[in-house]
């Protein structure tokens, strides 16, 4: 995961696990979206929550179900210059379709942080974030479930959407509205899983803004898919 912003940018990890009574504004995740809707459903959750709570920033997997809801469950993967790891443990309910990036980067408008007053359109801000996944090689892209491959893994162009990021936010700006706002990246929907044990592994290289530094990477989430009791 990277977010572009010309005002920094952060490392951002996936989280599992945490705070089911936090209360968050997020829009729910629609198990029957296309992926170009999902993409931006994925940010908007991101961006939604404080940083201190956000399962993007949470490197022990402790805020994975902060969030969620529904059939349909978001993870996510590491952003930042140049990428990392992370290993995580997270419980899912019986039956729960999850949704993640394998690579992906997003750019949203926002006139003084980060950019000068002026807009940037939709055109300027697809290119940005198209050309870094351009650089992308499939080859060097891997998700696995249980040390076997998971395919397929598709490119997807979000559509033009909005962000609300509060107080504190992962985006380093003023708490507020944000659009217009693009994502382009290459990410899975996987099939529920088996109640018991599982491990996912995701992994990715690609250019990074230093030659001798490619962006990474490589995340490990040990889930639990966890039967939900029929009365």
């Amino acid at each position: 995961m990277n977010i572009r912003k010309t005002s920094s940018t952060f490392a951002a990890t996936l989280g599992i696990g945490f705070g089911l009574c936090v209360a968050t504004s997020i829009a729910r995740a629609d198990d029957r979206a296309d992926p170009g809707q999902l993409t931006a459903q994925w940010w908007q959750w991101a961006f939604s929550i404080p940083s201190s709570l956000n399962p993007i920033a949470d490197s022990t997997g402790g805020s994975c179900m902060i969030g969620q809801s529904g059939s349909l469950w978001f993870l996510a993967g590491v952003g930042g210059p140049f990428g990392g790891s992370a290993v995580r443990a997270c419980s899912v309910p019986e039956g729960t379709t999850l949704f993640f990036p394998v690579i992906n980067r997003v750019f949203f408008n926002s006139p003084g942080c980060g950019q000068g007053p002026e807009n940037i359109p939709v055109k300027v801000l697809r290119k940005a974030v198209g050309d870094f996944i351009d650089s992308v090689r499939l080859r060097d892209l891997n998700v696995t479930l249980d040390n076997r491959p998971v395919f397929p893994f598709n490119r997807v162009q979000s559509d033009v959407f909005a962000i609300a990021m509060p107080a504190n936010n992962i985006g380093g700006c003023d708490a507020g509205v944000y659009s217009p706002t693009v994502d382009d990246g290459y990410y899975v929907k996987l099939d529920p899983l088996k109640v018991g044990k599982h491990t996912l592994r995701i992994q990715a290289v690609a250019p990074g803004p230093d030659p001798l530094h490619p962006f990474t990477v490589d995340v490990t989430y040990h889930l639990t898919s966890v039967d939900v009791l029929q009365k």
